[in-house]
Order: structure tokens, then C-alpha cells, then sequence
């Protein structure tokens, strides 16, 4: 399927049914990680339509089928944009195609940063963020804080100022960024708060404050990045929503490693029974 958003942009999506629709329906929206393709999701997005959920999954601009330029360097995406146009037309895409006036946003990573942000948020029933958090460098592992401190601090800034984006396939960290998407994770992580930091400067439109709906955070005591500090970073910018914070330990789900992205692997799809929980309750 393809979209528009309302700034013009032509974004591809794949779309699941229900194979037998539910007797409450229900439509899932799984926002992506950053830097991770729609691709990743798909056995889980077939699992959940299984179960009788519409779902859809789709590429931000600037990444995978969403990117229209010759290179990446050349794409004007900002990781904003994901959260202002890209999530707001999936939303009102899914549900138009499910007959709802409401859906569950179901957000990998970066993918359940972006709510507070998101103009028409009055479409979404619940969110359910998997290894969602601020990702401030602050809140991590000292080993991880210079690892990623060095990434986004240093190898992102020079890339981009050399190359004109960032290559991430070089290093494992998913797909290359355009410097737009880089320059502002780069800042965003760099102190507590994230989307936060950009509130009256880039982002002028904030609903954090008027969000109300139920939001479930789910994430591994071994994730560097969605740790419990950082998880209480972005559940604070939300006061008056339903907040429910659940921390995996992977031993007590016969799991040697969970991390930051493993839950959508078919190798830990003894995960998932929990996760469409959150998004069933």
C-alpha cells in the first residue's frame, strides 16, 4: 500500500489483514525502530493478523521503500517528521482501511517515542512501546555510554559533514541515515529527555501533556539502550497517561539474550503471547 502524507510525501507500507476478525476489532500500526525496515517486523505482523488483528508496518521517509532520492544523502527526512507526518498518516490510513475510529500504535525503539508529538494522536486507543526509551547516553552502561557516546557524538557529525549522511550498514547499526534523521538522534540522546529537547525550537507542537490513553513500555534488563532509567525518562513527559512498565529478564523466559531488538525475532517468539497482551488488555 502507499500513502501521502500531509507535506506531500509518498510512504509504502504492507498492509495484513485479520484472518478472522475478532468480535472487538482491532488494528495494530507497528512503527519501526530508527534505521530498521518494515521487513524486520513481518513474521510478527503475520502472528498478530493471525490472532485477528489488522495490522500494517511501513518505511519512515528516507528509509527502505520510503526512500524516493537517488541516495540518502540526498533525502530531507528529520527523525521529526516520522513523529509529525509519517506515524499520522499511517494512523489515519489504517484506520480508514479497518472501519475504526481508533488503533493500537505498537512502536519499536523510536517507534514509541514520537506520541507526544503526533498532531492526530486522538486516533490511537493505546500504545504499546517495546524497548521504547529516551536512549540518553547518561542512562546506559558505561561500556555502552562510550560506544555510542563516540557513535553519536563523533562518527555521526563527521559522516555527515564528509560523506553528506551516515552510514550505519558499516557498523551494524541498522540502515544509513539521512543527515536530517543523524543530526537530531545525535542531539535527542544526548541529554535526558529526547523529543523533549526540541520542544519550542525544532517542535512546536507538543501533546505530551493532553495524551490520556493506556501506555504499556515493555523492555529487557539487558537492553543498553531502553534501560529503566531511560524508560522512566520518557514515561515522566507523559503525566496524565495510563503508564504500565513491565521489565523482562530473558532467563525467566528460557532466554539466554533479549537486548534492544530480539523481540521480533522468530528465534524469541515465545515473547510475543506477551506482547499481543499488551495489546489485547
Amino acid at each position: 500500500m502507499t500513502t501521502v502524507t500531509a507535506d506531500g510525501v509518498t510512504l509504502h507500507g504492507i498492509f495484513y489483514p485479520a484472518a478472522e476478525p475478532r468480535s472487538t476489532p482491532s488494528a495494530v500500526l507497528i512503527c519501526s525502530g530508527t534505521g530498521i525496515k518494515q521487513g524486520f517486523y513481518r513474521s510478527f505482523a503475520q502472528w498478530l493478523s493471525e490472532r485477528g488483528h489488522d495490522v500494517l508496518t511501513f518505511d519512515y521517509r528516507g528509509i527502505g521503500a520510503s526512500l524516493h532520492e537517488s541516495h540518502v544523502r540526498h533525502s530531507k527526512a528529520r527523525k521529526q517528521d516520522w513523529g509529525q507526518q509519517d506515524i499520522p498518516a499511517m494512523l489515519e490510513w489504517l484506520a480508514r482501511e479497518s472501519g475504526l475510529e481508533q488503533v493500537t500504535l505498537f512502536g519499536h525503539s523510536a517507534g514509541g517515542q514520537f506520541t507526544g508529538v503526533i498532531p492526530n494522536y486522538r486516533r490511537i486507543a493505546r500504545m504499546v512501546g517495546v524497548a521504547s526509551s529516551t536512549g540518553y547516553i547518561g542512562y546506559s552502561p558505561l561500556h555502552f555510554r562510550l560506544l555510542a557516546g563516540g557513535l553519536l557524538k563523533l562518527y555521526m557529525p563527521l559522516a555527515n559533514g564528509v560523506l553528506g549522511y551516515t552510514p550505519c550498514q558499516w557498523i551494524g547499526w541498522g540502515e544509513d541515515l539521512p543527515p536530517g534523521v543523524a543530526r537530531q538522534w545525535s542531539q535527542w540522546c544526548s541529554s535526558p529527555g529526547y523529543v523533549a529537547n526540541a520542544l519550542g525550537t525544532d517542535i512546536q507542537q507538543d501533546y505530551h501533556q493532553q495524551l490520556q490513553l493506556p501506555m504499556t513500555f515493555i523492555h529487557a534488563v539487558d537492553d543498553p539502550i531502553a534501560t529503566r532509567g531511560n524508560v522512566a525518562d520518557l514515561t515522566r513527559l507523559y503525566p496524565a497517561a495510563q503508564i504500565r512498565v513491565q521489565t523482562l529478564i530473558p532467563a525467566q523466559h528460557g532466554l539466554k539474550h533479549i537486548g534492544h531488538i530480539d523481540f521480533f525475532r522468530r528465534s524469541h517468539q515465545g515473547l510475543w503471547p506477551l506482547l499481543a497482551k499488551a495489546i489485547e488488555e
